[in-house]
């Protein structure tokens, strides 16, 4: 069949990668794709949120399966474009509906849903421009740090932990009187903090059923020994070493189960990945966040440790028959290192040379912020390149992932040296 990806991370790329080893692919379009993609699939100058330029597309090139990567398309509301028209409806769609993406697209929503359905998570409340002085008070109740969390999509980056009282109600009012995340801030959540180690639970579901994927943990800040600002992830490792049978139980029966549930009793038409962002206090999971996609850089170590056909799989949640689908993981570590732009997650330049792929051995790349010029790769993002590796352990896939990338260069190119620093 011909498949249409949309995306143009490193998160496309692997799917990417893992969706053209499938029989079931015979031509794969992916929009707006970057350097990766154009080597092993066609891509096409085309915004993931153009629904209209995606349906003429759709139609001509006789397209039989939509794979949605980021989130923006998803909480536009790309499932429902399609359902309602009739030229569409029969093209399935790897995603939610509008309703199930207000899980990422609204932090409030998110949290009225984990509160309905008796699902682990921080207590909290949210506050608007003209309830700030009453978010400030609310913030005199809590102990710090203080995590603030803009209510719509910020690109990651609408999350703030500040351990000052005055420091926290001064960024809240920024935040919604000042707009300083844009619309994304017109609301506000305020959260309790909570201290323990996070990880990723990633599940597909055809809305009835569902597959857990293997667990991942990516690291968000910029520096070392996790200090500096938050990025879109810095590197990733899988499976997480310190999730067991006992904690994963947990994880299945008091989170998993009751949002496949909640989708059901609400009424949420759900056919794609549900991202759980948890943390594990005191071997407690609790959900920090939802997120209606799979993460970056976490896909490009969830990606490569299936070893069962993807398209087979995405066919399985089109066909709502994923609980007869048999998932295979490979048992080898995967861990991922991101190479990015000086100055990210601030100001950087784009445009710079890119150097040494031909020389990778034993280590995957996927093109994360890259385009062609001319004959040239050549940055085209904050987050570049991922390097992603195999071993028996994360300590030797590390290893593999580092030696390799001592044979990239570009232009004030940078890259954290500790990751799985934490897990050792």
């Amino acid at each position: 069949m011909t498949i249409l990806l949309l995306g143009s991370g490193g998160r496309e790329h692997a799917f990417a990668w893992k969706m053209i080893q499938s029989p079931l692919c015979e031509k794969l379009f992916v929009a707006p794709g970057n350097a990766g993609t154009a080597g092993i699939a066609t891509n096409v100058d085309m915004s993931p949120t153009d629904f209209d330029a995606i349906k003429a597309f759709v139609l001509k090139e006789n397209v039989k399966m939509v794979v949605v990567g980021p989130e923006d398309p998803l909480v536009k509301g790309i499932y429902d474009y399609f359902k309602n028209d009739e030229s569409l409806n029969h093209i399935p769609v790897i995603g939610p509906s509008k309703l199930g993406a207000q899980l990422e697209g609204s932090k409030e929503f998110a949290k009225e849903f984990l509160m309905k359905h008796n699902i682990p998570t921080a207590a909290y409340d949210s506050f608007t421009a003209e309830t700030v002085e009453k978010g400030c008070a609310f913030l005199e109740t809590l102990q710090p740090p203080y995590v603030l969390k803009a209510d719509g999509l910020a690109a990651g980056k609408g999350v703030l932990i500040i351990q000052d009282l005055e420091e926290a109600k001064t960024e809240l009012r920024n935040m919604l009187v000042h707009e300083k995340f844009g619309a994304a801030s017109s609301k506000v959540v305020i959260e309790e903090f909570l201290d323990g180690i996070e990880l990723s639970c990633f599940v597909l579901t055809d809305g009835k059923s569902y597959k857990i994927l293997p667990t991942a943990k990516d690291y968000k800040r910029i520096g070392e020994g996790d200090t500096g600002l938050n990025t879109g992830g810095m590197g990733a490792v899988s499976p997480v070493p310190y999730v067991d049978a006992v904690l994963m139980e947990k994880i299945e029966t008091r989170i998993v189960k009751p949002t496949i549930e909640g989708f059901q009793k609400d009424g949420i038409e759900y056919k794609g990945f549900v991202f759980i962002g948890l943390i594990n206090v005191k071997n407690e999971p609790i959900v920090i966040e939802y997120n209606v996609r799979m993460g970056d850089p976490e896909t490009e170590v969830v990606v490569p440790r299936l070893k069962s056909d993807l398209v087979a799989l995405f066919q399985s949640v089109a066909d709502q028959k994923l609980d007869t689908f048999e998932l295979e993981v490979d048992p080898r570590s995967a861990t991922t290192i991101m190479v990015v732009s000086g100055g990210y997650p601030e100001e950087f330049e784009k445009g710079k040379v890119i150097t040494g792929l031909e020389n990778i051995t034993d280590s995957i790349v996927f093109h994360a912020g890259t385009k062609l010029d001319n004959e040239n790769v050549v940055s085209n993002g904050g987050r570049v390149l991922t390097v992603t590796s195999y071993g028996d352990d994360f300590q030797q896939a590390i290893k593999k992932s580092y030696q390799n990338i001592d044979k990239l260069n570009f232009d004030k190119m940078y890259f954290r040296k500790d990751i799985g620093f934490d897990l050792l």
